[in-house]
């Protein structure tokens, strides 16, 4: 632990402070920061990814929850380079402002309760994000790259799938934090999509569609949205009514929401 900081990770923030660094220069590498990049840390905790980021990079904004975070992790940042703090929680964060016409890269060890908002609210701003590098949880990692036909293929991989490029990159054992976690970790790269290669018309009526397929995973298509369209429909748009949501491809899900977006 850095000097600066005293006090335990605390629970209710589901803290747990990346400390070794093997998989800090992973991280580092995988980012390959170059300069000219604008690059946002998310729950920068005791600094571990910070201070190396900010002698490599020389600048870094960091959006902090933990108040008693942001005194000693200014005072460990001074020496390094120009580290600037945000005291926010980040889902109240508008990365289009914090941006200001410059392309963001984001960086973080997500806290695991938080992980799939904080997704979800980068990819609401995915014009301005060129890619993510996060910590997660690996089941939740496995979740997000997951292939159709596997068991952990769903809503999330879907959701995360159509607008990103989703890479695992590699794990992360407990006892690279402190306090160790009880579960494994994960390392995930997002690089968000051309929204016109995307192709979605309507993203409400998709998240929809998505939601209501896996909705009840044991339920066919032509069962599981009775009430967004009928088989037919679904036939018409190329896909098997008969198949189940962990069966079908992220382009047929958007194909399928398509075909049948309300006029």
């Amino acid at each position: 632990m850095n000097d600066a900081f005293s006090g335990r990770a605390k629970k209710s923030l589901g803290q747990h402070f990346l400390h070794e660094r093997g998989v800090v220069d992973r991280i580092l590498l995988a980012l390959d920061a170059k300069p000219g990049d604008c690059v946002v840390e998310i729950g920068p905790g005791q600094g571990a990814l910070t201070l190396p980021l900010l002698q490599r990079h020389g600048a870094l904004t960091a959006i902090e929850f933990d108040r008693d975070l942001l005194v000693p992790l200014a005072a460990a940042a001074a020496p390094h380079g120009d580290l600037t703090l945000v005291h926010a929680d980040v889902l109240d964060v508008d990365f289009t402002e914090l941006a200001a016409g410059r392309t963001l890269r984001l960086v973080g060890n997500l806290p695991y309760n938080l992980s799939s908002p904080i997704l979800f609210h980068a990819l609401d701003h995915a014009a301005v994000v060129r890619d993510m590098h996060f910590m997660l949880q690996k089941e939740v990692v496995d979740r997000m790259a997951a292939p159709p036909g596997s068991k952990v293929y769903g809503r999330l991989s879907v959701m995360l799938q159509a607008w990103c490029e989703v890479t695992a990159l590699f794990p992360v054992g407990p006892g690279a934090f402190r306090p160790p976690p009880k579960v494994d970790s994960a390392v995930v790269r997002l690089v968000p999509r051309d929204p016109v290669q995307v192709g979605i018309e309507d993203a409400r009526h998709f998240a929809a569609i998505v939601r209501a397929a896996f909705g009840q995973r044991r339920k066919t298509l032509r069962n599981a949205l009775r009430l967004c369209c009928d088989g037919d429909r679904i036939q018409a748009a190329g896909i098997d009514p008969a198949l189940r949501a962990e069966q079908v491809p992220v382009a047929d899900f958007i194909r399928l929401a398509n075909a049948t977006t309300p006029a």
